[in-house]
């Protein structure tokens, strides 16, 4: 039967509008770019996807003994706009390569559930996992018993221990064991280890099997398809991910006005890949944090923070180191999984719409699970560090559609627990973040935490101006010492901190009013004078203002007096025979709520 490709929707997929259902014959087929309102294929026949897009406006019927298979980045895109109409007893296969060996894990989100007559998605087990051999055949992996710990390469061997979801049902939420059940609903995430060894098995792919543990995998079942639901509960995470057979715009499914039920960030297991020990004492994890901002965004990411955990899941406190990596999130590749948060009970919904034609050769030669990304809107990334040892790093997004309160899918909130041994993060109504998304302001304060569980310095300073105005100042401003403190890409400030948390003694800020000129809406009703013989600044209101208090800083920002008494006086004086000699900044605050800011330069007495 021929057909004909008739033109493009509008979001770029070919499409076929003169058909309802194509059968294939027993041949190969090698796709270069295919589009169909439905696809069934009859016993024993195969269809082939070389790299290219296969979108189905429709179902898909694989009947038995039939194959669809997606190789070298092929993908299958469905245009169901409500639940899976799949069926059939046929396969479809796609390859796709995990990043981990086998002691640590990967998490995976499967693109296919078991095959068989029944409409709908299925659920899926590692049972369908299978071991490339040639570019269509496959050989099922062995599934090694809960007592092995070790997966191995070839032949592909996966350990069942480390098997798990982590699900939530109303207020609750937690790791469940799976092992070899096939009890995965699509839309469910799972962990997995890797595979040690290796296997230069030659399938035709353009990625390189298993170099440092990237193990490829060929995932055999239904092909997912539809509205897929994931239930969620308010401050509770959800192990899910891209649960299609072609890759997932992230942006788009954290940001569909429909699931306002999640926070709109995703969290990214991340793992010290030298540890090489089942022990949750020698292992080092965390999760990395990514906010979408907007559909067209490239997104925040920032990366994790690890730690080692005793055998209860709390954190070793004498650990700590972070990851390098900045990750390109936008698009998850086939099969990754990620964490999301609950704001409410009920459920957010995958869709059809969120699928994206994107493949992972087209950010560079790494795997999409791990791959560097850039946005174009300014960011400001600094790095708190802790001791020289554990650095958190912190991004300030300013896209101009953001506000100062907490915006759906833009401000991150940190995903480290409260025990942690060592943390810094924004403030946002009392709770820690990593990604904060405003507005621009100069003359903003913004909050920054620090949590230290013992005694060490604490280094602030700046990783990157992404966009960011490379003239514009940034000061830590220490409302202790009431001092600012510039950093530059050259410099960093530094302070040591006895144990306890920091939630309000730290502001970053853009000026430092001490350097300033004076200023303020009420500058213009205020001068300043000082006699060095007399020793006293002299303050003059000729207009009798309704002074609430006077303020005087040093060059540091240190504040050296005040005077809180209210009056409409035309001179006020202060005595600066204990001043050093420099440039002061006095502030003034007027009962309405206005001020004026005024600078001096005081000197000694001669």
């Amino acid at each position: 039967m021929k057909f004909k490709l008739l033109g493009y929707f509008s979001n770029g997929f070919p499409f076929v509008n003169n058909m309802k259902k194509l059968v294939f014959s027993q041949l190969l087929f090698l796709i270069p770019l295919l589009g169909l309102a439905q696809l069934y294929s009859g016993n024993a026949t195969y269809l082939y996807n070389n790299g290219a897009l296969l979108f189905v406006n429709k179902e898909v019927n694989l009947s038995s003994g039939s194959k669809l298979y997606l190789r070298n980045e092929g993908q299958l895109i469905q245009g169901t706009a409500t639940t899976s109409t799949n069926t059939g007893s046929g396969i479809l296969s796609v390859f796709q390569e995990g990043t981990s060996d086998n002691y640590d894990y990967n998490y995976w989100c499967a693109p296919v559930g078991n095959a068989s007559g029944t409409v709908g998605n299925e659920n899926f087990g590692i049972s369908q996992l299978y071991q490339p051999t040639t570019n269509i055949a496959s050989t099922a992996a062995t599934l090694l018993a809960a007592s092995s710990l070790d997966g191995v390469s070839n032949p592909l061997s996966i350990a069942s221990y480390w098997i798990w979801k982590f699900q939530t049902s109303g207020t609750y939420a937690d790791w469940a064991y799976v092992g070899t059940a096939s009890s995965l609903a699509a839309g469910q995430g799972f962990t997995m280890k890797g595979s040690s060894g290796t296997d230069a098995t030659n399938v035709g792919e353009t990625a390189t099997n298993n170099p440092g543990g990237a193990q490829r995998y060929d995932f055999r079942g239904k092909p997912n398809d539809g509205t897929i639901g994931v239930n969620v509960s308010a401050g509770n995470y959800t192990l899910t991910g891209n649960p299609y057979p072609s890759a997932l715009h992230v942006n788009a499914f954290l940001l569909d006005a429909a699931n306002t039920a999640c926070t709109g960030i995703a969290y990214y297991w991340e793992q010290d890949k030298t540890a090489n020990s089942h022990s949750l004492l020698a292992g080092r994890g965390g999760y990395g944090t990514f906010a979408p901002v907007s559909t067209s965004s490239a997104g925040i990411y920032t990366p994790a923070v690890y730690y080692n955990y005793y055998s209860d899941g709390s954190i070793n406190f004498g650990t700590g180191s972070n990851s390098t990596l900045s990750i390109v999130r936008k698009y998850a590749p086939i099969g990754q999984g990620f964490m999301v948060e609950g704001t409410t009970t009920g459920s957010i919904n995958l869709k059809n719409s969120h699928r994206a034609y994107y493949k992972e050769s087209n950010v560079g030669h790494q795997s999409q699970f791990e791959k560097n990304s850039r946005d174009n809107f300014p960011i400001l990334w600094l790095d708190v560090q802790y001791n020289q040892q554990i650095t958190r790093q912190l991004a300030l997004g300013f896209p101009d559609f953001s506000t100062d309160d907490i915006d759906h899918g833009m401000d991150a909130k940190d995903p480290t627990d409260t025990d942690a041994p060592f943390d810094g993060f924004f403030v946002l109504n009392s709770t820690p973040y990593v990604i904060q998304c405003l507005p621009f302001a100069i003359e903003k304060r913004i909050p920054l935490g620090v949590r230290v569980a013992s005694e060490g310095l604490v280094r602030f300073s700046i990783r990157l101006r992404d966009h960011f105005n490379q003239n514009q100042e940034v000061f830590i401003f220490d409302t202790l010492t009431q001092t600012y403190h510039p950093l530059t890409d050259d410099s960093f400030f530094e302070v040591l901190l006895p144990a306890g948390a920091y939630n309000r003694r730290f502001q970053l800020t853009f000026q430092n009013p001490l350097l300033a000129n004076n200023h303020g809406e009420m500058a213009g009703f205020f001068s300043l004078s000082h006699q060095p013989k007399t020793q006293l600044l002299s303050i003059y209101n000729p207009s009798q203002q309704a002074i609430a208090a006077i303020t005087i800083y040093d060059i540091t920002g240190k504040k050296i007096n005040q005077n809180n008494q209210t009056n409409t006086e035309r001179l006020t004086t202060f005595d600066t025979s204990t001043w050093a000699t420099g440039a002061y900044l006095v502030y003034i605050e007027l009962q309405d709520g206005q001020h004026a800011t005024l600078k001096i330069m005081i000197t000694p007495k001669n």
